[in-house]
């Protein structure tokens, strides 16, 4: 199996699995936390890999059914009004 194929059968996986409640707020916090520790890290190295995973953790959180793709379904659907304004 190439490492394509496998990447792809994680995202299916990772597709037909059910959203645990507060997700991704969970991952949201963990990339925040990790950005913050590599401001603060004084190597090189650990600033370049905490920044990195900490800005893949957000990007995970923004994606997928139940983070802002959701929400911005849901606002393009006509829904909840009161975040348009």
């Amino acid at each position: 199996m190439s490492l394509e194929q496998t990447i792809d059968k994680f995202k299916q996986v990772d597709a037909a699995r059910a959203d645990y409640p507060g997700e991704h707020l969970v991952v949201l916090g963990a990339g925040v936390l990790l950005l913050l520790a590599a401001g603060r890290s004084r190597s090189f190295l650990m600033r370049i890999a905490a920044g990195a995973a900490g800005g893949a953790l957000i990007a995970r959180a923004a994606s997928g059914t139940g983070g802002i793709a959701k929400l911005a379904g849901t606002l393009q659907a006509g829904g909840w009004s009161w975040l348009r304004r």
